[in-house]
């Protein structure tokens, strides 16, 4: 998954602040570039190379229900944060996950601009560059720093209204998982349905790291499913996302 996901990055690097030739999916799924099909292409032919058993759900990959037959599923988004990456921002991220029975098993997110590997594996904890991780651990609601969009923080989706906390925003999923695996904000937050592929690997991080996930409704997670959408995911220093769940409506 390393090596894979290293290699994602070098292709990254490659079309990064070159005007990569960029498409519209349609349908409100967003852009698609040169960059994203062609990382996506080198993971599948070279994962599934290695473990050709395994079933296979990309965001650019065409999805099939062959997938439902296998009890374990490689989980990708070759680009997470496209428009960031189409704009320049360098904190996209490749997503990489194995599921097994709709259990994250390992993961890799990496983010080849700012030099930094995510890695966990099934009881074995997370890393960072190699070195372990940890969620802050804080305990108090008022004050954390929370990452999502602002549409997250509307005054009704939340008892009581806006809880008391500090905004911040990532464009990555993936990313704002891996930062709060890593301590570096408390929680993070999506109150959409969210995509399995931008999730599977984050959740990992930051189950292994120490922290709490969950739907926004407060169930465990589920991955590979018929349809690959989560309602929602809340995740954090364990005080923080209860307390995060307990106030949502």
């Amino acid at each position: 998954m390393r090596d894979a996901a290293l290699a994602a990055g070098d292709i990254a690097r490659r079309h990064f602040g070159n005007g990569p030739k960029t498409w519209d999916k349609g349908d409100g799924q967003g852009p698609v570039t040169e960059a994203d099909l062609e990382i996506d292409t080198m993971l599948r032919d070279s994962l599934r190379a290695a473990r050709p058993a395994y079933g296979w759900l990309s965001e650019e990959t065409a999805d099939g229900p062959e997938r439902l037959d296998t009890d374990t599923v490689f989980i990708i988004d070759p680009i997470d944060g496209t428009r960031a990456f189409i704009e320049g921002s360098r904190s996209f991220s490749h997503s990489l996950a194995i599921v097994r029975c709709g259990v994250p098993i390992a993961a890799a997110v990496h983010l080849p601009m700012l030099d930094r590997m995510y890695l966990a594996h099934q009881g074995g904890g997370a890393t960072l560059n190699g070195a372990a991780i940890g969620p802050t651990g804080r305990a108090a609601l008022a004050g954390a720093t929370v990452l999502g969009a602002k549409s997250n923080f509307d005054n009704d989706r939340w008892t009581g209204g806006t809880p008391p906390v500090e905004q911040c925003f990532r464009s990555s999923l993936a990313y704002r998982l891996a930062l709060v695996a890593g301590g570096r904000f408390d929680a993070m937050i999506t109150l959409r349905m969210a995509w399995e592929w931008d999730i599977a690997a984050g959740a990992l991080l930051v189950a292994e790291a120490g922290g709490r996930i969950a739907s926004q409704r407060g169930a465990t997670l589920r991955f590979n499913n018929s349809h690959p959408q989560l309602d929602g995911v809340v995740a954090g220093s364990p005080a923080i996302a209860e307390a995060l769940l307990d106030r949502l409506i």
